[in-house]
C-alpha cells in the first residue's frame, strides 16, 4: 500500500517568493493545504497580504514580507526573517519572475538586464540565502524549488526570458550537485501558458489556439501546479533532484501544424479556467471582461499576440 504520508507537509516551513497572486499564490496555498506554514514574499505589499491572511484562515502560520530578490542584501535580509519567525526553514520556493516583450533586434539592453535580473540572478540569490539557512539548521536538510517555464526549452517568448529561464534551469542542476553534499534538492517547475494577471491581456482566440494544440485539451492554472509543487517539496521526492518538471499539458511535445481533435471534453471547461485568475484580478482591483482579458493591464503582451494572429 502507498504511503500517502509521504506528501503530508505537517510542521513544514515554508517560503515562497513572488507569492502575492498567480503562480507563486498557487505554490504557497498548495504547500499550506499540505499542512506547511507559509510565508509569503513580494513586491506587492497589498495583494501579498491578502494571501497570507488566506493561508491563516486554513489554519497554517503565515506573513507578509517584502523584498526585491535582485537586491542580495534585502534577500540575506528576508529569509532570515523569515527564518526567525517560523523557526527554521525547510522549503524555498523561488518563482518571482517578469517578462518583457519586445522584438530582440530592438530590445534596450535595461529590459534585457532587469529580466535577467530578477528571473535569474533574483533566482540564485534567494537559493543561495535559502541554503546557507538550511545548512546552519540541524538536521540540514531541504528542498528548493525553482520556477522556470516551458520557455526554457522552446523558443516562444523572447531571447531574454527565454534564456532566463534556460538559465534557471541548468542553474538548478548545477545547485543540485554542489548542495546534495547538504541533503538539499533542488528542482525545478516548468509551467505553460498559465492563466496568471501576467496573462490577463492574452486575447480569447489565442486562448482558444492554445487549447487547440495542447493534447489536455485547456488552458494551464496556477491550480494544475499544486502537485507537482508539494511532489517535489515532500518526502516522496527525497532522491529526486536537479530535475525540471514539466507541467505543460503536453503542449511542448510536438510542434503542432493542426489543431488536436478531441473525443471526449476535457477535464477542464473554457468557463472553470480563467476562475483563479479572475480572483487574484479582483484582489489587485483590475477590472476584466467575462473572459477574463483586459488587454490594457499588460498591453505589449496583447498588441505581440495581436500582431502574430494578425488580429
Amino acid at each position: 500500500m502507498a504511503n500517502l504520508s509521504l506528501f503530508d507537509l505537517t510542521g513544514k516551513k515554508a517560503m515562497v517568493t513572488g507569492a502575492a497572486v498567480g503562480i507563486g499564490r498557487g505554490c504557497a496555498m498548495a504547500l499550506a493545504e499540505a499542512g506547511a506554514d507559509v510565508a509569503i514574499v513580494d513586491i506587492d505589499e497589498k495583494t501579498g497580504s491578502a494571501t497570507a491572511d488566506d493561508i491563516r484562515a486554513i489554519g497554517r502560520q503565515s506573513f507578509f514580507i517584502q523584498c526585491d530578490v535582485t537586491a542580495k542584501d534585502q534577500v540575506q535580509q528576508m529569509v532570515k526573517k523569515v527564518a526567525n519567525k517560523l523557526g527554521r526553514l525547510d522549503i524555498g520556493v523561488n518563482n518571482a519572475g517578469i517578462a518583457i516583450l519586445g522584438a530582440d533586434e530592438e530590445i534596450d539592453q535595461a529590459d534585457w538586464d532587469k529580466v535577467i535580473a530578477v528571473n535569474l540572478t533574483g533566482t540564485f540569490l534567494c537559493a543561495q540565502a535559502e541554503a546557507q539557512q538550511i545548512i546552519r539548521q540541524s538536521p540540514v536538510e531541504g528542498k528548493i524549488i525553482n520556477t522556470a517555464s516551458m520557455s526554457a526549452r522552446i523558443a516562444n517568448c523572447n531571447a531574454s526570458y527565454d534564456a532566463s529561464k534556460a538559465g534557471v534551469v541548468h542553474m538548478t542542476k548545477t545547485l543540485a550537485v554542489e548542495w546534495g553534499r547538504f541533503n538539499i534538492n533542488v528542482n525545478c517547475i516548468s509551467p505553460s501558458y498559465i492563466l496568471t494577471p501576467m496573462h490577463a491581456s492574452t486575447p480569447a482566440v489565442v486562448r482558444e489556439r492554445i487549447r487547440q494544440t495542447t493534447p489536455l485539451g485547456y488552458v494551464e492554472r496556477p491550480e494544475d501546479i499544486y502537485g507537482a509543487v508539494v511532489f517535489l517539496a515532500s518526502d516522496a521526492a527525497n532522491y529526486v533532484t536537479g530535475h525540471d518538471l514539466v507541467v505543460d499539458g503536453g503542449h511542448t511535445l510536438n510542434a503542432w501544424l493542426a489543431p488536436l481533435g478531441r473525443q471526449i471534453p476535457p477535464r477542464i471547461s473554457p468557463d472553470e479556467e480563467p476562475v483563479q485568475m479572475k480572483a487574484d484580478l479582483d484582489r489587485m482591483g483590475i477590472e476584466y471582461d467575462r473572459d477574463g482579458v483586459n488587454p490594457d493591464l499588460h498591453p505589449e503582451i496583447a498588441n505581440a499576440f495581436k500582431q502574430a494572429f494578425g488580429i
